[in-house]
């Protein structure tokens, strides 16, 4: 009964949405989901290109080039969200201390994401991936943590940074 009552009054008020990462805070912040989306978006230019490289295409290729499209521009804002997130809501005065460079590292990935988000230029993708790899190098340098590069084990194989939580 309530929630139909609310629904209701949604329908007619239209209450406004509200979404957050977690400005609990939660403290719980990590960049591999900024490494897999921009990992993600040079495997979805990989997938366009192949698509281009057919020649002809049928119906079913355009379909599958719409999807792929709207995929790679999701990854690239997916970029955006988690880094933004980690430097608005985890970098403090300490971390940007340890970090001077830290507005302009998050600036440049930021105009990097939109540059993929415009093109299908793998190389744009590779570069968005090295800055995200150089932010996740920076994130973990302000918790202590080393870090490795290693290429990741699936498509695109390029080089990622993980923690090294062993030490």
């Amino acid at each position: 009964m309530m929630h139909s009552l609310i629904k209701t009054l949604d329908k007619v008020i239209g209450f406004q949405t509200a979404q957050a990462h977690c400005d609990i805070p939660c403290k719980i912040y990590d960049p591999s989901t900024a490494q897999l989306a921009a990992l993600s978006c040079v495997r979805l230019m990989d997938l366009i290109k192949e698509i281009e490289d057919k020649g002809t295409l049928s119906v079913a290729d355009y379909a599958q080039l719409a999807r792929l499209v709207g995929e790679k521009e999701s990854a690239s804002t997916e970029v955006k969200d988690a880094v933004r997130v980690i430097w608005g809501d985890y970098f403090k005065a300490p971390q940007f201390e340890q970090l001077p460079n830290a507005n302009e590292l998050t600036h440049s990935i930021m105009l990097q994401a939109s540059k993929c988000k415009q093109s299908i230029d793998r190389a744009e993708g590779e570069k968005l991936v090295a800055l995200v790899n150089e932010f996740a190098e920076a994130f973990w340098l302000t918790k202590g943590v080393a870090t490795y590069r290693a290429a990741c084990p699936y498509p695109p194989m390029l080089e990622a940074v993980y923690p090294d939580l062993k030490g």
